[in-house]
């Protein structure tokens, strides 16, 4: 999208009243390429979006609401840039067979839009060819609605890619009995254990481990505005982005 345009990019933010949701108001108003049109609450009739003549809505609600968003905002020709957790293949693969009908509306997925964090995960995949032991440890305040995050998730996928690539088997773990789930959830082949607790905004651990070694990728998101340069980056880009983007690194230059 031409952001040196003299018409700003008009945006609409859905969960405008939660904490991501008036932080990511507060940046599009803020930034002058932009032009913040519509504030949609828990409530709100979503025709406000297109009453207000939205181009693009962020979508920063819960797990339970964004499919039917991102689908409402598709079917009006309205791009989405969606920070909200939750999606699995099939829900994304609903959208992908909506946007079919929809050939000029990009949406993009993302489960963080932190660029640490961003550069993590694809800095996870590079590691992961080289190590035999990989794990994550997501960490996140206890309001959280899900586990593991999205963003460990996506991490694991991309460790999974990066030991696929390397022709890499299983990763070593001869645990045999675990009654209480101490090793934590398995995400492709990965083991991943999750946080909740009082005083974090959003953490992730990745480590790996070899012989004689451990290589340790941390980030940290202390506060809520470490999200958005990366919300803005994608309001910016989206429509110049057709179709399904998946993970903010679809719209930066890492390889």
């Amino acid at each position: 999208m031409n952001t040196s345009a003299t018409t700003p990019i008009r945006v609409a933010v859905l969960g405008a009243g939660g904490r991501m949701g008036s932080e990511a108001c507060r940046a599009v108003d803020a930034a002058e390429d932009l032009e913040l049109v519509a504030r949609i609450g828990r409530d709100d009739d979503l025709q406000a979006v297109a009453d207000a003549r939205a181009q693009v809505i962020v979508d920063l609600t819960v797990p339970a609401a964004t499919e039917a968003n991102v689908q409402w905002a598709v079917e009006h020709g309205i791009h989405a840039v969606v920070g909200t957790t939750g999606w699995d293949d099939d829900s994304r693969g609903r959208v992908r067979e909506a946007l079919h009908g929809a050939p000029e509306v990009g949406v993009l997925i993302a489960p963080n839009f932190a660029i640490g964090a961003v550069l993590t995960m694809r800095f996870a995949e590079i590691a992961a060819r080289y190590y035999d032991s990989a794990e994550i440890i997501e960490m996140h305040h206890p309001r959280k609605l899900d586990a593991p995050s999205g963003t460990a998730t996506h991490t694991a996928a991309a460790i999974a890619r990066g030991r696929r690539a390397a022709g890499l088997g299983p990763v070593p773990d001869a645990t045999e009995q675990d009654p209480h789930g101490a090793r934590g959830a398995v995400v492709d082949g990965i083991h991943v254990h999750a946080v909740r607790q009082q005083g974090l905004v959003a953490h992730e651990v990745v480590q790996f481990g070899g012989t004689g070694e451990q290589l340790t990728l941390r980030h940290d998101s202390f506060d809520r505005i470490s999200f958005m340069s990366g919300i803005l980056l994608g309001i910016r880009e989206v429509a110049a982005h057709p179709g399904l983007t998946v993970g903010l690194d679809g719209y930066m230059d890492l390889d």
